[in-house]
């Protein structure tokens, strides 16, 4: 989903070249070329590419980069934190999980760009698509059924990758909220419960409350605790071929049960699928065949897929109140069809579809 508004592309390339030059106090002839910002940046972020062109010590360099930009205007999330994903990026490197090299962030100087960044390196490959949804168009619709499945289980073994690190060993303590309280899943709940309030403005969220009400009655409570990537999913990983090479957007890292990225991206599937009224492609491997190979990969036996599938829609439909409520204020919908859009849609429908009757 494109942003709403329109860079002046000229004036970014004057003021990026500049700061730049400042980290790199001993190169010469800094140039960007091939600056462009990609239609497929959404709301909740901005995204440039450009070409870094330089020369030190008698010898040129090129490197291909990307700019991540603080969202502008009305924001997905009640808070954004680019420094929390440079850091994990910066942290992650020297493990198996593949991310983006990241190379400088600016977290004080808005003149720059009108809000905090982070420059990283590009990563060659494809993404499967959610603009149009894999399932229903794109590049994936045009691959085999051994590479859809191959691609499938490359994103279900970097989960694995992710869960299976020592979060305090590579120093990721600061993500625990025991102010929130005493879980991992306490601390999530607590946070999406703010988040809908923030995003409901007062008005009625009839599935999303629904679901908190059941997540609440429902609550495991021995489970282990790991990295969770947050937003994991196959949409938000580079491909070079069937490999995985780039692991992207840790906006929603965080600690939690396993199953709390397990659950997310089986129902981020289901929304590309079941929730368009679209078959899954062939190739793609079951859910149940998905599970099985997780508990192989980890050593961790799922016990509440079902229940971290609400999770994962409760908090899908929060982030789609809040969308809603942008389209309405860039003026892609009027009131009336963004009230509506905010509580019926494909999110609450698969979320209510979960929902056991009654509850």
């Amino acid at each position: 989903m494109p942003t709403m508004w329109q860079r002046d592309l000229d004036a970014d390339r004057t003021k990026l070249t500049s700061w730049l030059q400042r980290q790199l106090p001993r190169a010469t002839d800094v140039t960007i070329t091939d600056l462009v910002a990609p239609q497929t940046s959404g709301f909740s972020n901005e995204t440039l590419l450009f070409d870094l062109t330089y020369s030190e010590n008698g010898r040129t360099h090129r490197r291909p980069l990307v700019v991540r930009i603080e969202p502008m205007g009305e924001k997905v999330f009640p808070e954004y934190d680019l420094g929390l994903q440079f850091r994990t990026m910066q942290m992650l490197a020297a493990t198996d999980v593949p991310v983006p090299r990241v190379y400088w962030i600016e977290e004080r100087d808005r003149s720059v760009l009108g809000g905090a960044f982070y420059v990283m390196g590009q990563v060659r490959g494809r993404v499967p698509t959610d603009q149009p949804p894999y399932h229903a168009g794109g590049w994936m619709t045009e691959a085999s059924p051994a590479e859809r499945a191959a691609i499938w289980w490359g994103g279900v073994e970097t989960l694995a990758k992710i869960h299976r690190l020592d979060y305090r060993a590579l120093g990721f303590e600061f993500l625990e909220h025991p102010e929130l309280g005493k879980t991992p899943l306490d601390w999530q709940i607590a946070y999406y419960r703010r988040y809908l309030i923030w995003a409901a403005r007062g008005r009625p969220q009839p599935t999303a409350e629904r679901a908190l009400d059941w997540l609440l009655r429902h609550q495991p409570s021995d489970e282990p605790t790991v990295l969770s990537w947050g937003d994991a999913r196959i949409g938000n990983i580079i491909f070079d071929g069937t490999t995985p090479a780039a692991v992207l957007d840790w906006e929603m890292v965080t600690l939690g049960s396993p199953e709390m990225d397990l659950g997310w991206s089986i129902f981020l599937d289901r929304h590309h699928s079941e929730g368009l009224e679209v078959p899954r492609l062939e190739g793609f491997p079951s859910y149940e065949e998905t599970v099985a190979r997780y508990e192989t990969l980890t050593g961790h036996r799922v016990r509440y897929l079902h229940y971290y599938q609400v999770f994962a829609g409760f908090r899908f439909a929060v982030i789609m109140a809040r969308i809603a409520q942008q389209m309405v204020i860039y003026g892609v919908m009027d009131e009336a069809g963004g009230r509506e859009f905010e509580i019926n849609n494909t999110v609450t429908r698969l979320l209510d579809k979960l929902l056991p009757a009654g509850s």
